[in-house]
């Protein structure tokens, strides 16, 4: 029901977000995405109904999207079989199969969809996070990487730049990520991505950071664009300090050699302002000591026609020739790929250690020359494992965990971390290994037990020096981490080591993460899942989270769902009531991550004191699958996330807990736009136009109610000029301005979240309750001396007439008239009344207790197939049940909601009726 009313908001207001995608019903899509919106239960998809995501052009030529839905019934094409039919997921009809149909070009623009069909995606958001992180796990995602060379300008009268940069590009869905190096230049301030026009497409600006790596993600993609990407007519520059836009450029382009690199050169020249580079792709044969590798250049030939140029390959140690290739390349066809066959040991090692130097240099008059040196594979991936019980060689449920980081180093050493939990026993093996040729056989490569700390449950250390072939396996995710217990001795925990794609977000991916288990939940579960967290707050209080789960069965994995808790103190762990619970995401696979926004102070406070923790509820386990909390492996965030305090340490005004981002709010599509500012979704403010009114933001609806002022108690008043309600003006200092000298003199109040204000010791006031308004049914006050709340519901008086009437909307009890009438009509006053039953608010009508009827949609019409009620305040509405048909050849005639049998005589059963009785 919440996503019809969100629907129709959506499709009435017509309002679109400023960024290069559209909202709809709370999900995202991209600039020329099409679809058909669903409604939820029990309405459904809108099969007749078409929306397009429109691309628009700001003055100043910016992008954005703007929704337009319209009905596409009318363009069906028409039929020349008698008795055509309309099948499930369609919205016109078709001949029977057997029967003549017209072809029709109108056809062509339909999509005819199956509700019960689990492959269409079609209503997926490609931009909510969860689901995105998810496909990125499962085998067969769609997925492409590119790469970029990147040189110095030479069709300027200005000089070249002697930089050479590399950029690694992974599209996955509409997000795509990039990682950068660099040689021969000074760290970058910005990235630019550049259409076929040359026009900017997106601008990515490079953070100062001591590193030299540079580590970026584009989301949301727009369809024209992903065309152009696939297609190679994009273009990245990169500019530094000091120094003229664009001083380096280069071609995006797809390159099959990107998924099995495991090694890499940047090739530059020694000249200056020679505008000349190269990169270099390596990687060895899966068997045999062999070297595979391509050549990317720039520059390298002078001449524009397609002339041979002869080059000599060499891979140089010391400056002492190793081995050496020529061959001939052209100015149209620059790369050049080889394989160099049976390395040696010797020259293995020196490869993977970063001491073996490429060299390409052109044959004749004026040679021209670059080279580099060869290291392992840079990315601003993670190398990472989970450890659980349920990837073990014989899969068990124990409830432990095991979770891991590496870093590989150019020279080849491997650092690891380390931290196991939960087990069953001791720790008698940690070891690295392949993968089994033979089932239960193992073949261990690297001892890690050494290194291993009882005390703490982790191993630290280095595997230095690492051979070639197992630094190729590791790239290649072919490696895994194994834990031996005295009760399990071939193995109680096992993972497999791989590369975490980079994601964008802001969390510690270089500490150990918080490890989730069955062992910490609370009773503990044996599971054979197991998983770890990173979790950080932003400068602008935002939660960044990322959590990857193993081990989880097909039947766990069906529903997986991730949710940070707060608790006061770690010994509450068991009191479920002093919880606060805050769902992150719902995902499918194996991972999840996402930005969380709207974050409660004291769920940020227990960040700050390490009070919290994460848990992993699936389908089997609907309380708590694994989970990392306490004072053993607490979500531990530091923060200065506080009430008046943003995370930069400025000083926020009362009414917000902390300074948002003004282009924060600008993008968010729930934002409302009013007197020429925005406001967050939620956010309450006093309107310029009348300081004794109060407005609120929902979704993109601005409602303003007048301030009701409480009855004061004492026998004078007056109107102080800054004030909209009147205060006591007895000769003894009211209560009233008592508690506003106390407030000045001390800023003791109470913090009322209706309203998002402060309120002086000892005031009482109407509550403030978005969207409804103030609700003049209660009164709250403030206590002084605790800074508590206490808000009480007015009690009615029993009335004895049979007719009573409200005298005003805002009104919170009714009165006897003075003669017996009924009121006119129903005001939106009396949807938080005290008494009497609550009224329904369904689109823009009002309905009384009871009332039945059809849900009426914009672009539709009546939909008689669905029965509404009013259920005391909760609007409820079903699809009718229709009868059960034994007939084959099944017709639906216009304006009827149930399929009937296009033969006539034959019996049909009557579907049980589910639900109440309603009235039609």
């Amino acid at each position: 029901m919440i996503k019809m009313v969100d629907w129709l908001e959506d499709l009435i207001i017509g309002l679109s977000s400023l960024s290069a995608e559209c909202s709809f019903g709370g999900r995202s899509y991209s600039l020329e995405d099409t679809w058909h919106p669903d409604l939820g239960e029990p309405f459904g998809v809108m099969h007749c109904i078409q929306c397009y995501c429109e691309p628009q052009k700001h003055r100043r030529g910016k992008k954005f999207g703007k929704v337009n839905c319209k009905n596409i019934k009318q363009d069906c094409p028409d039929l020349d079989c008698d008795d055509p039919v309309l099948l499930p997921g369609n919205c016109c009809k078709s001949c029977p199969k057997g029967r003549k149909e017209r072809n029709d070009p109108l056809l062509d623009g339909f999509e005819f969809l199956n509700e019960n069909s689990k492959d269409d995606d079609l209503h997926k958001s490609y931009n909510d996070r969860s689901y995105q992180s998810s496909e990125d796990t499962n085998p067969g995602e769609s997925r492409s990487d590119f790469v970029a060379l990147l040189t110095g300008v030479t069709n300027s009268w200005l000089p070249s730049s002697s930089g050479v940069a590399r950029v690694r590009l992974t599209l996955t869905r509409t997000s795509l990520t990039f990682s950068i190096t660099y040689e021969r230049t000074s760290r970058p301030t910005k990235v630019v991505f550049m259409d076929s026009d040359g026009t900017t497409a997106f601008e990515y600006k490079i953070p100062k950071e001591p590193s030299d790596m540079i580590c970026g993600v584009w989301k949301n993609v727009a369809k024209p664009l992903l065309r152009q990407l696939q297609s190679e007519q994009m273009r990245i520059s990169m500019a530094t300090s000091g120094s003229r836009g664009g001083e380096l450029e280069g071609k995006i382009i797809k390159h099959r050699a990107l998924f099995a690199e495991t090694v890499s050169s940047i090739l530059t020249s020694e000249k200056e302002n020679s505008g000349m580079g190269g990169i270099a792709m390596l990687t060895l044969s899966d068997s045999e000591n062999n070297l595979h590798f391509i050549l990317i250049m720039q520059g390298l030939i002078k001449h524009k026609e397609p002339v041979m140029v002869p080059i000599r390959v060499q891979l140089v140690h010391r400056q002492r020739v190793l081995r050496e290739i020529r061959a001939n390349i052209t100015s149209h066809d620059p790369d050049f790929a080889e394989v160099l066959t049976n390395l040696t040991s010797r020259e293995l090692l020196l490869l993977y250690r970063g001491q073996l130097e490429i060299t390409i240099e052109t044959q004749g008059q004026d040679p021209r020359r670059i080279s580099g040196f060869i290291t392992s594979r840079k990315s601003c991936d993670t190398i990472q494992s989970v450890m659980s019980s349920g990837d073990t060689l014989t899969p068990g449920k124990t409830g432990g965990v095991g979770s891991a980081i590496f870093n590989l180093h150019s020279n080849g050493t491997l650092d690891y971390k380390v931290q196991v939990a939960g087990l069953s026993s001791e720790v008698l093996g940690l070891t690295i290994e392949l993968k089994p040729r033979r089932r239960n056989k193992r073949s261990i490569l690297y001892d890690l037990t050494p290194e291993y700390s009882k005390s703490s449950g982790q191993a630290e250390g280095s595997w230095s020096p690492m051979e070639a072939r197992y630094i190729h396996m590791l790239l290649q995710n072919e490696l895994f981490i194994n834990v031996a217990t005295a009760h399990y001795q071939e193995g109680e925990l096992r993972g497999q080591i791989k590369a975490l794609p980079y994601s964008g977000l802001d969390v510690p991916r270089y500490e150990l993460p918080t490890p989730l288990a069955g062992y910490f939940v609370s009773p503990p579960v044996r599971t054979g899942a197991s998983g770890h967290a990173w979790v950080s707050v932003d400068k602008q209080c935002h939660l960044h989270y990322e959590i990857i789960v193993a081990g989880l069965s097909k039947a766990d994995d069906s529903t997986v769902n991730a949710h940070l808790h707060g608790l006061a103190e770690i010994r509450d762990l068991e009191d479920s009531g002093s919880s606060h619970k805050r769902l992150l995401t719902g995902f499918f696979g194996s991972q999840a991550q996402g930005v969380l926004k709207d974050i409660s102070a004291e769920l940020l406070q227990h960040l700050d004191q390490g009070t919290a923790f994460i848990q992993v509820i699936t389908k089997m386990n609907p309380q708590g699958e694994i989970r990392g909390r306490g004072n053993m492996n607490p979500v531990h965030v530091p923060n200065s996330c506080k009430l008046g305090v943003g995370g930069d340490g400025e000083e926020a005004e009362f009414g917000d807990f902390f300074v948002k981002d003004p282009e924060e709010i600008k993008k968010d599509p729930h934002t409302c736009f009013f007197e020429n500012q925005y406001h967050a979704h939620g956010s309450n403010w006093t309107p310029n136009y009348d300081p004794c009114f109060s407005c609120s933001c929902q979704k993109r609806t601005v409602i303003c109610d007048p301030v009701i002022c409480p009855v004061q108690t004492c026998s004078r008043t007056i109107q102080p000029e800054d004030k909209c309600c009147p205060v006591c003006d007895d000769r003894k200092e009211p209560k009233d301005m008592k508690a506003l000298k106390k407030v000045e003199e001390h800023p003791e109040g109470c913090y009322f979240e209706g309203d998002q204000t402060m309120h002086a010791p000892g005031t009482t006031w109407h509550p403030f309750v978005p969207p409804f308004g103030y609700i003049k049914c209660a009164v709250c006050t403030c206590k002084g001396s605790t800074g508590e709340v206490h808000c009480e519901k007015l009690t009615c008086p029993v009335l004895t007439c049979s007719h009573p009437v409200r005298r005003s909307p805002s009104d919170c009890c009714k009165e006897c008239p003075e003669e017996e009438r009924t009121p006119a009509g129903l005001q939106h006053g009396d949807m938080m009344q005290g008494d009497g039953p609550r009224k329904c608010k369904f689109g823009k009508n009002y309905y009384q207790n009871s009332d039945s009827w059809h849900p009426w949609v914009p672009l539709v019409g009546e939909i008689r197939c669905i029965n509404c009620w009013c259920d005391h305040g909760v609007p409820k509405c079903q699809r009718k049940q229709c009868p059960i048909l034994s007939c084959s050849n099944i017709t639906r005639t216009d304006g009827s909601c149930c399929p009937k049998c296009a033969e006539a005589g034959l019996i049909t059963k009557k579907a049980p009726e589910k639900g109440r009785n309603r009235r039609h």
